[in-house]
């Protein structure tokens, strides 16, 4: 799978932006705040209809436009397919696959897989749950349009069984439909659940042995899914708490609250690990992720690679960038030193300074 690829129009700092990229590495390099990363964020965007920053599509519209448009050309097994994105401020975006709108975001997954590396995602293990869902539900929801109805739909019940809530501090008769949402949220609550499980199921499958030469066979992990319904039935849960979640006006149960537990032997390091070993595991979290997109899509992603190198160690590095060979790597980075020094085949490197890319070669 190749982005060929990427036209940008009014799109962040770009007024108007033509790229191709080489099938193997690009690089983007120059100063900090020059428009690098809006390239990688176009480019997931147009995959996966959400900014990896979790912007809103007025916020990415060029100061003074009033819409801005996105084309990414992709390659698949020798087949071509055109998304074209339009991002306006006061209406949902618009989205066509070759030239043919579509009605829903599941239709575009699946077309190209994405994997996106800032160095957020190296703070994954220690910061708060939230990001390990979030980490979760992006992969997943790529790779499984059944997964991504499903959650859709949980996340409206929720949205829906919380304005209940609330409510009900006035309206009597609002209580009488709480049966009907809670039903439909235990529906699709296991079945997110049973798919999360899998998922993680998966990746330990994998993370294991990249996590073992990370740490030169010293340490071994496992991730263990953390329900918020403890040893209870999600139907079970909302029962219990049903009182609690009228008091608080909130859904306190559900797989919006779980979180997944990440333990190196007997430590669990998302609370006593050191950041090294923090660091590690999401790096080893990362290569695992790419690795499970290609047993599943039977092909290898495109590899979203944000000034990640220069938050790592060289035994790091030289460990990311001996897996990625193999496959196509958009790269961010202050200056293309640190690929020389490693003798890394660059393909292409563009220059980017003010929202103006040059080629370099």
């Amino acid at each position: 799978m190749k982005i060929k690829s990427l036209k940008l129009k009014n799109f962040r700092n770009y007024e108007l932006l033509n790229l191709e990229f080489d099938g193997s590495t690009n690089i983007f390099y120059g100063d900090n705040a020059q428009g690098k990363t809006n390239i990688l964020e176009a480019v997931y965007l147009s995959g996966t209809t959400k900014s990896h920053r979790g912007s809103k599509d007025r916020d990415m519209i060029r100061f003074g436009a009033e819409e801005s448009h996105i084309e990414v050309i992709v390659e698949k097994r020798g087949i071509q397919d055109q998304i074209d994105m339009h991002l306006k401020k006061n209406r949902p975006k618009g989205v066509a696959i070759n030239k043919i709108p579509i009605r829903k975001a599941g239709e575009l997954f699946g077309i190209v897989n994405l994997v996106f590396f800032s160095p957020e995602d190296l703070n994954i293990i220690k910061n708060g749950p939230a990001g390990r869902r979030k980490f979760i539900d992006l992969e997943l929801s790529q790779l499984d349009k059944v997964y991504f109805n499903h959650l859709s739909n949980y996340s409206r019940i929720v949205n829906q069984r919380n304005h209940l809530l609330k409510d009900s501090a006035y309206r009597q008769d609002a209580m009488e439909t709480l049966d009907i949402w809670d039903f439909q949220l235990v529906q699709y609550g296991n079945a997110i659940i049973a798919r999360r499980k899998q998922f993680v199921d998966e990746m330990n499958e994998i993370v294991s042995g990249i996590h073992k030469k990370l740490t030169g066979g010293k340490e071994e992990i496992r991730l263990i899914y953390e329900p918020s319904t403890k040893n209870m039935s999600l139907e079970q849960a909302l029962e219990m708490n049903r009182q609690r979640d009228i008091r608080m006006k909130s859904t306190s149960v559900g797989p919006h609250r779980d979180d997944v537990c990440f333990m190196v032997g007997n430590l669990d390091i998302r609370r006593f690990g050191s950041q090294g070993q923090q660091r590690t595991a999401a790096l080893s979290l990362k290569l695992a992720e790419i690795e499970l997109v290609k047993r599943v899509i039977g092909d290898t992603p495109v590899l979203l690679l944000d000034d990640v190198l220069s938050e790592l160690d060289k035994h790091r590095q030289n460990y990311l960038l001996d897996s990625i060979h193999d496959i196509q790597t958009l790269i961010t980075c202050t200056g293309v030193d640190e690929f020389v020094n490693h003798r890394f085949e660059v393909n292409k490197v563009f220059h980017v300074q003010n929202g103006q890319v040059i080629k370099e070669n």
